[in-house]
């Protein structure tokens, strides 16, 4: 895989017809992997693809839950579309899921989400981000060993919301998922950003080449 790449559908060319996962090949209508700006420092990631996701193939479109994302990303800058776009013009960011395939009925068991980490894993290499928005309680509980030095159990996504957590060379800033996520939640996640990670120098965080 090629980390500098143009186009924000798929960059990375990772399998669309994907099959390691029986029992969500059926029900899925898309395998939907990353979208976005390969060279971005902000990755965001969610638990599974919604609805409209899963239809369009393209992460965090097609429905309210994707709209409220876009619209969050055009208030920080980095989209420059109308959050019911198709096809966002995504820049500086990277959208992205624990499991790239959705079941309409369930969740995604543990062992799909361990099957489709190595997908995750090779979009974070490539990436190499500054800050990680884990969206949910089982996106920063799936991450917390990997890139944190804190247990899973000591995170609670309602409290952690909108606040940095110093990572394993990133810096994590929770996010409440998006389906239950208030426009007060929304302006606070945007405020914190703002005003507390662009006003400082988070590329001190880590060691990172220009890109």
């Amino acid at each position: 895989m090629d980390a500098n790449q143009q186009q924000l559908d798929n960059p990375f060319g990772m399998d669309e017809e994907c099959t390691n996962c029986p029992n969500l090949c059926e029900p899925r209508d898309n395998v939907v992997h990353g979208y976005g700006d390969v060279g971005g420092e902000f990755l965001f990631i969610a638990e599974r693809p919604h609805a409209g996701a899963d239809e369009n193939g393209v992460p965090f479109t097609g429905d309210a839950a994707g709209e409220r994302l876009q619209w969050i990303l055009g208030e920080l800058g980095f989209v420059r579309s109308e959050p019911d776009a198709e096809k966002p013009d995504m820049q500086n960011a990277f959208c992205t899921y624990l499991t790239r395939c959705r079941h309409p009925e369930r969740p995604p068991t543990e062992t799909e989400i361990d099957t489709c980490e190595p997908y995750l894993n090779a979009e974070v290499r490539m990436m190499n981000p500054q800050i990680i928005v884990p969206i949910g309680q089982r996106v920063i509980e799936s991450l917390a060993m990997e890139y944190t030095t804190r247990k899973p159990e000591a995170f609670d996504i309602d409290d952690d919301h909108a606040t940095t957590i110093r990572g394993r060379g990133f810096e994590l800033v929770p996010m409440i998922e998006l389906d239950r996520q208030t426009d007060e939640d929304s302006e606070v996640f945007i405020e914190h950003v703002t005003e507390n990670v662009f006003a400082r120098d988070y590329r001190q965080t880590k060691g990172r080449q220009d890109r």
